[in-house]
């Protein structure tokens, strides 16, 4: 009952946030995006607080500010940052990462601030706010992250990364993946039907969710085994932190952003 509600509660708060206007959806990031901080330095034991209040001023920046030349160079930044993480996920290293007060600096400026700056944008990717984007965005990393549990608790036998995250299996990753392009061929058919975005943008949008969330699950899942620590936090009764809710969906931001700037 304590998960439910408090899952109930998430979920009201963010999808009022966004229905409501631009304004209140951008709040909701920078307040959501600084507990997701705070875990995260709580995780990596960073003391630094410059991150707070770069954080703000970011989005701040990306909201009024940021030109293409400079997404570009941020992008290049955060999937540098990204190809860092997954080598460190799939080397096997077992020491820590980051380590020093730079590095540690560093990653949460790459790996927490830009990708929810790319999230705050990408409701106004084409230039206009449209909460149906964001919200469909958000249905397939429910549908993802729901069948993949219920495929992989009832067909999985074959672990798909068991020494970071051991109840994950191949047999999961690939059901959730697939009734994830199913709820995409339902939100363009049925649920965004007055638009120039096609079906196969759609299903390519689910791609991108169903695999590069998986992998932000999976790196966040490291960070937490570094930390010897089941949760990212207690904010969420029965859930644990904010940052195990959110991995996926700022991990994909970037990808989802450029993909409805430039390419739809």
């Amino acid at each position: 009952m304590t998960r439910a509600i408090s899952g109930v509660v998430y979920v009201f708060l963010f999808i009022a946030a966004i229905l409501f206007n631009e304004i209140s959806y951008t709040i909701l990031i920078v307040v959501f995006g600084g507990i997701c901080l705070w875990e995260f330095s709580r995780l990596i034991d960073s003391k630094n607080i410059f991150s707070f209040i770069l954080f703000p001023a970011t989005i701040y920046y990306f909201t009024y500010h940021i030109t293409e030349k400079q997404i570009l160079i941020v992008s290049g930044l955060t999937f540098l940052c990204y190809i860092r993480l997954m080598y460190h996920l799939y080397s096997g290293e077992k020491k820590k990462y980051p380590v020093t007060f730079f590095g540690k600096l560093d990653m949460s400026i790459r790996y927490i601030i830009f990708p929810f700056s790319f999230l705050s944008l990408i409701p106004v990717a084409s230039g206009e706010y449209e909460s149906k984007i964001i919200i469909s965005i958000l249905v397939f990393i429910w549908v993802n992250d729901s069948f993949a549990y219920i495929v992989g608790s009832n067909f999985g036998k074959n672990k798909l990364f068991e020494q970071v995250s051991p109840k994950k299996t191949t047999e999961g990753f690939f059901g959730g993946w697939a009734f994830t392009l199913i709820a995409a061929y339902i939100v363009s058919v049925y649920y965004y039907t007055e638009s120039t975005i096609e079906l196969m943008d759609w299903m390519l949008i689910a791609s991108v969710i169903s695999i590069f969330g998986t992998v932000g699950d999976l790196v966040e899942s490291k960070f937490k085994r570094q930390a010897n620590k089941k949760d990212s936090g207690t904010i969420m009764p029965g859930h644990g932190g904010l940052l195990d809710r959110l991995d996926s969906l700022y991990y994909i931001a970037p990808f989802v952003y450029l993909y409805f700037h430039y390419v739809i």
